[in-house]
């Protein structure tokens, strides 16, 4: 079920109601969460269902086997290793399978020799790189002694399943998430209109900025190597404000509906785009994953402790995993490499570490140096935004190599949309998108600001809710990260 569909309008009040008025105990409200969950996921495909519940499942009894065995090491490490490797081989299996099946065929020819490769003809289920990593996470803190097993199995399971960051994030803790299945919750007034004013933030990210973008970025790179340099710019930023515009938004939607059931979740963007390095951009954005990267596999494998040389490694290691956890092509795995690239030599000049302040704090306009800062950090990852999009790494060369030409200096001309009509509406939303970030980057949210007149409130929101009727793309698209 899609955030922007007509299904989840009707399905998020019933919801909301049935759980705060019918279903009043919290071992209620958890059990009414797994039925609203798995209908929200089973919309799409009710086969996917099975997937998840085994990985709840399996992840449940791994938690009380480790706890089970207390004192027997090697026994709950057994247990853990196990759990993770069925995980891992599960999403494997339907994510990865036919990559490594005809990349191994091309291998073979490129011998000489003839390799018939077997693929898997099934559906990507989606969000399973999201709940399959939530998962793990429980595994590896219950063997750490981080977390307490859960007995719960109905909490346990909520945790998982729970439906607003279900398919696309954030990536929780189970130190963070699962105490609060665990505890009684009491409807906030406060707190849920709050999360109102998040979830219409992030409805206006995706449906009025992001897929009005995805107009434009989508007729460029279908028609990139008949376009000049400057339409191939346009397009790499069209995309570059979409996935941020898509994704962040549906982050927005996920941790205001969460709060709407007493739930709190992770904040997943920091406002990126207004970072002044590269290690900058990546402590502010998808911080759920990065994070998970760091705690879960850059740490483990030594971190920064163990010499220079380790370091690179591991960074290396922790950038091209990323980059094929959000997909099945050599072009993700690239466009990860890329990003180690610049992220090293931050690293070796010690300057990784920097810049972990609000920029321009309780200032109204950067300076100078913090403008050409912010600039170079865009502009290097609408470059990354470039081979991520790609189709292939020949279109991403090709498509690099034609933006970088003396046409780069002429008038841009966007195919595939009514230009005259969409264009100046659309950079005109992304104005705002960066302006009302920008005034409000030390808050959490767009629309975190404290305004005394109510009317002024209502007159913003308005316009939003005005925005999102009068200029939604002609069709309602799916989520970026539902690929993931």
């Amino acid at each position: 079920m899609l955030f922007n569909s007509i299904e989840f309008i009707i399905f998020l009040p019933v919801v909301f109601i049935l759980y705060w008025f019918v279903f009043k105990k919290t071992k209620w409200q958890n059990g009414f969460i797994i039925v609203a969950s798995y209908l929200f996921y089973g919309w799409w495909d009710w086969r996917f269902l099975l997937l998840i519940a085994l990985t709840s499942l399996c992840s449940y009894l791994s938690g009380i086997g480790i706890e089970r065995h207390e004192g027997n090491r090697r026994r709950q490490k057994g247990i853990s290793a196990l759990n993770i490797v069925l995980n891992l081989l599960i999403l494997c299996c339907f994510k990865y399978f036919n990559f490594f099946s005809e990349n191994l065929a091309l291998l073979f020819k490129t011998f000489g020799y003839e390799l018939n490769g077997f693929t898997l003809n099934v559906l990507l289920p989606v969000g399973i790189s999201f709940y399959t990593f939530q998962a793990l996470s429980y595994t590896i803190d219950v063997y750490r002694h981080k977390l307490k097993a859960t007995h719960d199995p109905v909490a346990f399971f909520a945790f998982i399943g729970f439906f607003p960051q279900l398919v696309a994030g954030p990536i929780e803790r189970a130190t963070a998430l699962l105490p609060q299945f665990s505890r009684p919750r009491t409807f906030d007034y406060d707190r849920a209109v709050d999360g109102m004013r998040q979830m219409l933030w992030g409805f206006f990210k995706k449906i009025v900025v992001a897929d009005n973008c995805a107009l434009f970025a989508n007729g460029v790179f279908e028609n990139y190597d008949t376009m000049s340099g400057s339409s191939l710019f346009m397009g790499a930023f069209f995309f570059t404000v979409q996935i941020y515009g898509d994704f962040s938004g549906y982050s927005d939607i996920a941790v205001g509906t969460a709060r709407l059931f007493g739930i709190d979740l992770m904040r997943n963007f920091n406002c990126p785009y207004f970072s002044r390095n590269m290690a900058e951009f990546w402590r502010r954005w998808h911080i759920s994953l990065t994070t998970w990267f760091r705690d879960y596999v850059y740490i483990p494998l030594g971190g920064s402790r163990e010499g220079r040389w380790k370091s690179i490694r591991n960074t290396m290691i922790i950038f091209l995993v990323s980059g094929f956890w959000h997909g099945a092509n050599w072009t993700f795995v690239v466009w990860g490499a890329f990003h180690a690239l610049l992220f090293i030599p931050l690293l070796l000049s010690g300057r990784n570490g920097r810049y972990r302040d609000t920029v321009a704090e309780r200032r109204l306009f950067p300076s100078l140096k913090e403008c050409m800062q912010m600039t170079l950090t865009f502009g290097l990852a609408l470059a990354g935004w470039i081979i991520f999009r790609a189709e292939s790494i020949g279109q991403a060369a090709g498509y690099l190599k034609r933006m970088c030409d003396p046409s780069l200096f002429t008038v841009p001309v966007m195919p595939g949309v009514e230009v005259t009509r969409t264009l100046p509406s659309t950079l005109f939303f992304i104005a705002v998108l960066f302006v009302t970030e920008w005034c409000h980057r030390e808050k959490a949210h767009g629309l975190d600001i404290k305004i005394q007149s109510q009317s002024l409130r209502y007159i913003i929101y308005l316009a939003l809710l005005l925005a999102l009727l009068l200029f939604k793309a002609t069709e309602p698209a799916t989520f970026v990260y539902f690929q993931f």
